[in-house]
């Protein structure tokens, strides 16, 4: 079967298109299932009592809200985002909080904002992984914080270790066009799997006292959502946008039976195989 050619997409494009939009129809879902990372980061904020917090590739606002509602009455969570559709929802979402909760949010890349006063401390679930030059990212990010100012971040490990997340390619491999190769290292979802890279690019970015500690967390969401997931989600799932309605079926059928060893009832589980990344600045 002959590749099919998709146009190229940088990372802006990608989030203020098909990624972008799959987000903003499964937020709803997507919030519960990565609500466990949420408080994680939630937890490392009430460790660390600060005042003035940024999130790092924020998506919908969740865990800016979040760490906003923690913090209401002594300090608030900025989130910013390359994505301007996902920055829209997040701010209609605030609007709807309880007078005291601070967030706001910024539009573009996070590495890039320019704060009237230091964070004194950086977060992300599953934002920091798209920096198309994560060095120099980073040490804007540095920057922008406080001295001392301490980091805690969420990513992905190996595709290895998280089959939830590679299943469906394998699964519709046979049925599709190759989809073009994943680079290691390039910007995306496992970009931060090789625990050495990641300390070499925060120490490259000047932090200090550098951490990475795997965490392995159940993930679960009712099996009625699964299908909804797997076809607006993931590159398979971006993919069939451009396949005729019989096709997109026969994959999602393919696909979804692949998916089988996850449900349990009437619910699907799996582990997510991630690092806690910390640092100071």
């Amino acid at each position: 079967m002959e590749e099919v050619k998709t146009p190229a997409m940088d990372q802006a494009q990608l989030w203020n298109g098909p990624a972008g939009e799959a987000w903003l129809a499964m937020q709803p879902q997507l919030d519960r299932l990565f609500a466990p990372f949420e408080a994680l980061l939630v937890g490392a904020v009430r460790w660390h009592q600060p005042a003035r917090v940024l999130d790092i590739g924020c998506g919908t606002g969740a865990t800016t809200l979040a760490i906003a509602r923690e913090l209401a009455g002594r300090g608030g969570c900025t989130g910013a985002d390359l994505s301007q559709i996902m920055i829209d929802r997040a701010r209609e979402r605030a609007a709807a909080e309880p007078a005291g909760v601070e967030a706001s949010f910024v539009g573009g890349d996070a590495s890039r904002i320019e704060p009237p006063a230091p964070f004194d401390m950086a977060v992300s679930r599953f934002g920091v992984m798209f920096f198309e030059d994560p060095v120099a990212a980073f040490a804007r990010l540095r920057a922008a914080m406080a001295s001392g100012a301490p980091l805690a971040a969420i990513a992905w490990r190996s595709p290895a270790e998280n089959a939830f997340m590679t299943t469906a390619e394998r699964a519709a491999a046979p049925l599709l066009p190759p989809l073009p190769p994943m680079e290691p290292g390039a910007p995306g979802q496992f970009a931060f799997a090789d625990a050495d890279r990641v300390r070499a690019i925060l120490g490259e970015s000047g932090w200090q006292g550098i951490e990475l500690n795997p965490v392995d967390i159940e993930c679960t969401m009712p099996e009625g959502e699964l299908l909804p997931y797997l076809s607006h989600l993931g590159r398979i799932g971006i993919f069939l946008r451009q396949f005729d309605t019989a096709t997109r079926d026969r994959v999602l059928a393919t696909v979804r039976a692949a998916f089988e060893p996850f449900v349990d009832g009437g619910t699907v589980r799996f582990t997510a195989a991630c690092w806690m990344i910390e640092a100071r600045a």
